[in-house]
Parts: C-alpha cells; structure tokens; sequence
C-alpha cells in the first residue's frame, strides 16, 4: 500500500496519547490547586470562629445583648457563603475553559476523535471517517460546521478486518475483497467506508440487453468479474440445483425453469401478482421493496405491470446483485439486519419470501417488521410470502408479534410442510398485511 506524508507510525501515535495523558494529569493538578487558592486561602473561607464567640459571650450580660451579637454574626457568615458560591463558580468556569482547550487539543492531534490512537486505524480509514470541515462554516439546517462519515458502529469490534478493507492503493484497482466486506457488513458493520479505489472491470465487457427482453435474459458471463464466487459461469450457477454443496436459491438462478413460473397463479399459500393487485385501487401499487429477493424475479414480475420494485439482496454463493441489475431491475446491497434505506411512509408494496421467517431472532424480525411498518404509506402492502416456522411457534410467538407492529390483515393462509408426501412439523404463512390509515390508538 501507497503511505503519504499523514500517515502516523505508532510510534507517533503512542507519543500523542503520552502528550494527552500529561494534559489530562496537568489539568486535574491545575483544577485543584484553583479550587483551593479559592476556597480556602481567603480570609472569608473562616466561617466561624469559635474563640471569637468564646470572647463575645463572655463580655455580653444580657440575653439580648447576646441574641444581638449572634444574629450580626450569623449575617456576616451568610454573607461570606456567597461571595465562596462566587468563587467557586469562577472555578467552574475555569475548569470549563481548560476541558474545551484539552478536547480541542484532541481533535488536532486525531483525525477522527471517535477512534483512538490504541485502535490504529489506517491512513483511509482516519481520511474516510473524518470529521471534515465544511468549507463554508457552518450550516444552518444541520447544525454543523463538519462533516462525520456514517460508519456502522459495530466497525470498532473488527479493527483489524476493517484496516484490511481500507489497505489499498489510492486511485488504484481495489483489492478482490468482496466477501471481506459482505462478512463485515453480516457482522453488522455496516454502513462500511467509501474508498477511493476503483473495482476492478471484467474483461470483454457487453453492453446489457434492452428491456423488456433483458427481464428473461440470462447475461453473459462477461458481465461481472468471478474472482470470489464457486461458480465461474452463469451456467455453473444455473446447474447447481442438482449439486449438494448449494442449499438456498437453488435454482433462482433459472430464468427458463421454475422461477418462470413464480407469482403467476393463486394457489393455497401461495398468491398471485394480479390477485394481490387487485386488492388495491388500479394504478396505486406504484413503487415497492422485495426484502431478499434473489435474483430478482419478483421485481421482474412488477415490472411487467409498471410497477418499479428495488430488489435487496446479499451476495451469498453468487453474484446476485449483478444478476438482477443485469436485468434492468434495481438490485440494494444491504443485509436483513439493516434499517431500510428509505423514508418512511413512502412505498406501496414491501414483499418478503423466505428471508423473515423464523431463523432470524424474534427481537431481530420485530425491529425488522416495524421497519416495514414505518416505510410503508397508510394503506400501503406487507406480502408477507412463506413465511416458515414450526407449529408451536406460530400462535405463541409470531401471531402476537404481528398484532403488536400493528398491520391490518387482508388475507392469511397457513399450510403444513410437505416433504415426500409426509406432513412436517415446519409451517408456511402467506399473507396481506395493510398498514392502517390511521396510527394505533
């Protein structure tokens, strides 16, 4: 890796974190010696003097004379106790200023102040996470005059993973590290940092096909690089359903085979496009968000009948992502666990087929269906597809669940798992869920 004139050798590191350990010592021997010069090296920190009222009590002879005495005393006292509250107000205020002058020592000698020297970050990383100065001070509608990058704070448990993802040459071919970053995102770092290196560009590069023909097209191999994948071709991935070592998606990758046919009627648990379109006024299922979709055969499917549906997906055992942009579709590289990147209350339609189900903790699926909850409009759709689960977990844990987010149902059908004609323990939930036009009450 390329090293420029910032880059800090921890030696330079430990040598800051030595300085600022001094200034955090200076500043407490600093604070207490004020602290005391001004409380107690004025003549009005003696509050009472006892022999003085020995003294005074001996010469009174009245009772009178004595309560006198006692209340002018007892004045005088008050008085001293505020011009102390004074001063320790002063010492607050100075203490204050040498706090605002250690933290901005701080953020001179750090580029991030979130990450410390002990953490060794690389050069990028400190670049990339700044904070930066906004060139014209501060701004009004964000209340700030810097700039922080949005990095997952899961991030710091994986430092040396995350140094790995940023050692690279700048302005340079990235490194083959796709897998690195899809582990650190699934380890919940995520987002992950910008980088200023470039991907690196398949060889023999074909312009994609035009839609609508690119819907059901397989792309050619030459499309993406393959450099982290099992399979080398679109014909590998394709024949993988018939090989054991691949377990999920098996065979979404087969544009002519079973995905042709997905969504295309109603029958038992599973619904069809145009029957759960129907359940709205025509033309106001517009916009949507298919959670895990594969390959992007839902999102194919929409857009067909002018519906635009971005598709997100994880790349595990293939290039998915690649796959549905090749389509035409619009793939989001984001995992199960992550708030959706959208506004609330802005889509029609959210669909989800197999990915909430009940491998995903219960905690886990209930932040992620109030987060369909959320980006959803009133009267917006959740399909809700397959969802599986066994049969004890259905009414005592999932049932609720649903009935706490707060949707509306629309339609519910539940089936038994078949395998080889024999009855499962393993059940499969479809359905409509609505959000309501107006909140809970």
């Amino acid at each position: 890796m390329a090293t420029t004139e910032e880059e800090e050798s921890p030696t330079n590191q430990q040598r800051n974190n030595h300085i600022r350990s001094n200034l955090k010592i200076l500043l407490v021997i600093v604070s207490t010696n004020l602290l005391t010069f001004y409380i107690f090296t004025s003549p009005s920190s003696s509050f009472f003097n006892l022999s003085q009222y020995t003294k005074h009590f001996s010469a009174v002879r009245s009772v009178d004379d004595a309560n006198s005495l006692l209340l002018k005393d007892l004045n005088a006292t008050q008085a001293r106790l505020l011009i102390t509250e004074s001063k320790l107000a002063t010492a607050n205020s100075l203490l204050s200023a040498l706090l605002s002058e250690l933290n901005r020592f701080n953020d001179t000698t750090s580029t991030s102040s979130d990450w410390n020297a002990d953490d060794h970050p690389t050069t990028e990383l400190k670049l990339s996470l700044g904070p930066h100065k906004l060139p014209l001070g501060r701004n009004p509608n964000s209340g700030s005059d810097e700039i922080y990058s949005p990095v997952g704070a899961a991030c710091r448990q994986f430092q040396d993973e995350l140094n790995r993802y940023m050692t690279y040459d700048v302005g340079a071919e990235c490194p083959s590290d796709d897998m690195l970053a899809q582990r650190l995102m699934l380890k919940g770092c995520e987002p992950l940092p910008r980088r200023r290196c470039h991907p690196k560009s398949p060889a023999g590069y074909i312009e994609p096909a035009p839609l609508p023909a690119s819907l059901w097209l397989t792309p050619p191999d030459t499309s993406i690089v393959w450099d982290p994948y099992t399979c080398k071709s679109y014909k590998c991935l394709i024949d993988r359903k018939s090989r054991r070592e691949f377990k999920d998606c098996k065979d979404c990758f087969d544009l002519e085979g079973r995905e042709k046919q997905r969504w295309l009627a109603t029958r038992g648990v599973d619904y069809g496009i145009d029957d759960v379109l129907a359940t709205k006024p025509p033309g106001t299922v517009r916009i949507g968000l298919d959670i895990g979709g594969g390959t992007g055969t839902f999102a194919a499917r929409m857009r067909e009948r002018n519906v635009t549906v971005v598709t997100s997906t994880m790349n595990l055992d293939g290039p998915f992502n690649s796959f549905v942009a090749a389509r035409g579709l619009v793939p989001v590289h984001v995992s199960v666990a992550q708030r959706l990147p959208f506004f609330e209350g802005t889509l029609d339609i959210v669909h989800s087929m197999h990915v909430l189900s009940n491998w995903i903790p219960d905690m886990v699926l209930e932040f992620a269906l109030y987060d369909v909850y959320r980006v959803l409009r009133p009267g917006g759709i959740f399909w809700l597809d397959r969802f599986f689960c066994l049969g004890s977990q259905l009414n005592e844990t999932y049932v609720p669940m649903i009935q706490r987010v707060g949707f509306r149902k629309v339609r519910w059908d539940v089936g038994r798992k078949l395998d080889r004609g024999i009855e499962m323990d393993e059940w499969y939930l479809s359905a409509l869920l609505e959000r309501p036009m107006t909140g809970p009450e």
